[in-house]
């Protein structure tokens, strides 16, 4: 696998990590009804969006990585 898609990967998977820890903290943290369900549907649009944010960083940004800081001249 390229290191591109991991990093990806790897910002994808924290993203939606942090994004549904903190929406069942907000919400009590009950694992048993169906709002803990929608936090972790909810969750999910974060880590898209950070997909698509790797996207972008892989074509302005320095091209090891898919962040958007630039490489150092």
């Amino acid at each position: 696998m390229s290191r591109l898609v991991l990093d990806t990967v790897e910002r994808v998977v924290g993203t939606y990590a942090v994004a549904f820890l903190g929406l069942l903290l907000a919400d009590g943290f009950d694992l048993t009804n169906l709002s803990s369900l929608k936090a972790a549907a909810i969750a999910a649009i974060p880590a898209g969006l950070s997909v698509l944010k790797a996207a972008v960083g892989s074509l302005i940004g320095d091209q090891s990585t898919v962040g958007w800081v630039p490489k150092n001249r």
